[in-house]
């Protein structure tokens, strides 16, 4: 168990002698809990329209320059097939808070998706209402996905407008119900929002392990130029209590939720490969993660899901993705998991 304290000089260490220290024991958690084998969810943006106006997020309803799509549940259906015959195990149907994307309509594709795959399927839909979510777990959904993004509720009610518009008080009490009902439970945060300090970000780690996730996926804010936070950014990234949002602090938190949460399934994300080209999903997993979410939406509908400038591997069709994900696994001696990769901490849970 890690202090408070203890995560905040974590956070601020410079040195890079004893943040190897830090990586060693993240990576020796990790394989203790979770083992050598690296899962992989294939990700499909169903649709990039957003009655929302998150003031950091590229598909927020205000931005009138996005191009917007919508697939069709054909569409959708065609990717998850070939998700599944590239020996992924999970679908993650991914979207803005689209009205047009009726309970209905989703409890329709889940049936269909569970019907004709032997995928697991994570949804990451935003804040709908219990009884959507509980229609579609009803309908074989196994996972749901919704970011609280900064543990600061100041904070998150200023980059949130319209936050308490629907029927819950916040996004934590949606994440209780999500676990109530047996979902597969995730969330996780942006580093280095505007206005976000070392020690919100040590109580970001720590509430993860009292909301006992399933999985929690971290990564760094990325400034959109066309969104109210990107251009807060250029005014805030200089403070002295600002906390960065580069490849080195992501992998720290990384790092210490796996300290913290050893057995919940942590992905690498494709922000932290988006700032790191080099060597940051790579990192990621080096430090901590077990779990890697390439995207799948089709071409060219995966440069119009901008939430953030600059995507990793934009334009690149799945099956370069997967090659080249296979050979940086094997690079670092790791395998790719087979099956749905259920986490550990979801697992314990119902024995």
């Amino acid at each position: 168990m890690l202090s408070k304290n203890e995560i905040i000089r974590w956070l601020k260490e410079k040195d890079a002698q004893r943040l190897e220290a830090l990586w060693l024991q993240a990576d020796r958690i990790r394989e203790q809990y979770v083992g050598n084998t690296v899962y992989f969810r294939g990700i499909i943006e169903i649709s990039n329209y957003c009655a929302r106006y998150c003031k950091y997020c590229g598909i927020n309803a205000g931005n009138k320059t996005l191009k917007r799509y919508r697939l069709s549940m054909d569409e959708i259906l065609t990717v998850a097939q070939t998700i599944e015959r590239l020996d992924y195990g999970t679908v993650v149907l991914q979207a803005g808070e689209d009205p047009a994307l009726s309970g209905e309509w989703i409890t329709e594709l889940i049936k269909r998706i569970k019907n004709e795959s032997d995928l697991a399927v994570t949804l990451s839909l935003g804040e709908r209402t219990p009884e959507e979510l509980e229609a579609w777990r009803l309908a074989g959904a196994d996972r749901y996905l919704l970011k609280f993004e900064t543990a600061d509720l100041r904070l998150f009610n200023e980059i949130h407008p319209l936050q308490n518009n629907g029927p819950w008080k916040n996004r934590l009490e949606i994440l209780h119900f999500l676990k109530q009902i047996g979902y597969e439970t995730g969330s996780g945060i942006m580093i280095g929002l505007p206005g976000q300090t070392y020690d919100e970000l040590a109580e970001a780690i720590l509430l993860f392990q009292e909301l006992d996730l399933d999985m929690i996926g971290n990564g760094p804010f990325i400034p959109h130029p066309d969104t109210p936070l990107g251009k807060e950014y250029e005014r805030m990234k200089n403070s002295d209590q600002q906390a960065p949002n580069d490849a080195l602090t992501t992998c720290k938190v990384n790092a210490l939720t796996r300290l913290v949460c050893p057995t919940v399934n942590i992905p690498s994300t494709t922000a932290l490969a988006t700032i790191d080209r080099q060597q940051g999903r790579e990192n990621g997993l080096l430090r901590g993660a077990n779990v890697i979410m390439p995207d799948f939406t089709p071409l060219p509908y995966r440069q119009w899901y901008e939430i953030y400038p600059g995507r990793l591997q934009a334009y690149k069709p799945p099956e370069e993705q997967h090659a080249l994900l296979l050979k940086m696994l094997h690079k670092i001696g790791r395998t790719m998991g087979r099956g749905k990769g259920v986490s550990l901490n979801y697992l314990k849970k119902r024995d």
